[in-house]
């Protein structure tokens, strides 16, 4: 293929591309990872391969001039050799383009220990984490404190488990006293937590009730705070004594949030929520995961 055969091909990766841009933020689309990674892939052939990549600085900066005067500074030299050593990086494995970045590929190009950058994409792979708790794990050294270092780390991409693969339905709990309003619902549940975590499920932990949150202008107040170990993740659990509304989601995913951003460490899955409602004679339990809200119900007895 002719230098400029190259060159045209690029063109037309980024036209596409460009498109794109229109509709989505640079930075927050995904598709610019396949697109950047392509783009290096392109850049190492037209310059002979991998081992003479480095030598053709000179065809960069050729073309790094072109395609700025149509496109912009985003595809600048210094650009055009982070994509030629994204895919450099990531030649012998497809990017992970719809689980990460290239914001997040940025942060983790520094990385020339391979150990050290699976560790990063790992953190983030399972923690679903932003480019600013990457950059914050790197910062806390979270690899260099890692007791027991792996000799080889691979990529693992996390399979997905569903939240009530052990839960009971209904859930049934013990009612010693009668259930006026939701803090004697609480005190009944508090009484019998052990009898409580085995309808849940397995890997439930207390961590609280009436847990105290801010959001830096007013406090709130967390009816029960749960972690489950199997899932890696802190648990709200609210209380209502009526049916269930649409304010009362999102007052859990505003709970959910400040407990993400308050408690949670960086090595743990976002919170789940479980909000418990009133609905006729029975009670439900409803688990909310981002945009998931799933409905179990449980009876008092």
């Amino acid at each position: 293929m002719k230098e400029q055969q190259y060159y045209e091909e690029i063109e037309h990766l980024i036209k596409r591309n460009e498109v794109s841009k229109r509709v989505r933020k640079l930075e927050e689309n995904y598709s610019l990872v396949e697109t950047y990674w392509h783009i290096g892939k392109i850049i190492v052939e037209a310059q002979g391969g991998s081992t003479r990549a480095k030598y053709g600085n000179e065809l960069i900066k050729k073309w790094s001039e072109k395609l700025t005067n149509k496109y912009g500074k985003g595809y600048n030299s210094s650009n055009l050799r982070k994509f030629r050593q994204f895919y450099l990086t990531f030649e012998k494995s497809s990017p992970l383009g719809s689980k990460l970045s290239w914001s997040h590929y940025r942060e983790l190009l520094i990385f020339k220990d391979e150990n050290k950058r699976n560790f990063y994409i790992n953190l983030c792979l399972k923690n679903n984490l932003s480019k600013r708790e990457l950059i914050n794990a790197i910062k806390s050294n979270a690899y260099e404190r890692l007791v027991d270092k792996p000799d080889k780390i691979d990529i693992i991409i996390p399979q997905k488990h569903s939240i009530t693969t052990d839960m009971k339905n209904p859930i049934i709990i013990p009612v010693k006293n009668e259930v006026i309003n939701e803090h004697d619902l609480e005190l009944n549940i508090l009484a019998n937590l052990d009898f409580f975590f085995k309808q849940l499920g397995n890997g439930f932990l207390y961590a609280g009730h009436q847990y105290k949150i801010s959001d830096g202008k007013n406090s709130y107040y967390i009816d029960i705070l749960l972690f489950n170990y199997k899932m890696n993740a802190f648990v709200v659990v609210e209380l209502k004594l009526r049916s269930l509304r649409k304010e009362d989601k999102a007052q859990m995913e505003f709970y959910m949030k400040l407990v993400d951003e308050q408690v949670k460490e960086v090595y743990h899955n976002k919170t789940i929520g479980i909000i418990i409602s009133k609905e006729s004679d029975e009670f439900i339990v409803n688990f909310v995961r981002q945009d998931d809200i799933i409905p179990l119900s449980y009876e008092l007895e």
